[in-house]
């Protein structure tokens, strides 16, 4: 009789502690960026603009470096819930510093964290 060997499947997460958080420091260096270049709102940039950038980005940065930390002990519907839940946050900010109401930027933060969260289950349910 003959039996399959096991293949062992592919781990989501990251290998070393340097890409676990490296990545979250990234997107949040990126995105404070951003956001400080996003609220100038048309004139030059100023010292709380630069405050305001850092300021998101060290939150983004914590946040998503705690998920990818202990992203691993969460079901996977949980965990894509929390993935989508920042990504919608911090889009929903960032569409909030333009001239648009709280309506629509409560609306487009909520979208795109259900895409998010849809799309991140999908791997999640996929790859374990």
């Amino acid at each position: 009789m003959a039996a399959h060997a096991a293949v062992p499947g592919r781990s989501l997460r990251p290998h070393h502690l340097s890409a676990a958080l490296g990545v979250p420091l990234v997107l949040g260096v990126l995105y404070g960026i951003y956001v400080a270049f996003r609220a100038r709102d048309g004139s030059s940039l100023t010292g709380w603009n630069v405050l305001l950038g850092v300021l998101c980005g060290l939150i983004v940065t914590a946040l998503g470096a705690l998920l990818v930390r202990n992203g691993g002990a969460l079901p996977r519907e949980l965990r894509a819930g929390a993935y989508g839940a920042l990504f919608g946050v911090a889009m929903g900010f960032l569409h909030s510093l333009g001239d648009t109401s709280i309506l629509r930027s409560v609306t487009m933060g909520a979208v795109l964290g259900a895409a998010l969260a849809a799309a991140s289950f999908y791997v999640f349910y996929t790859r374990e």
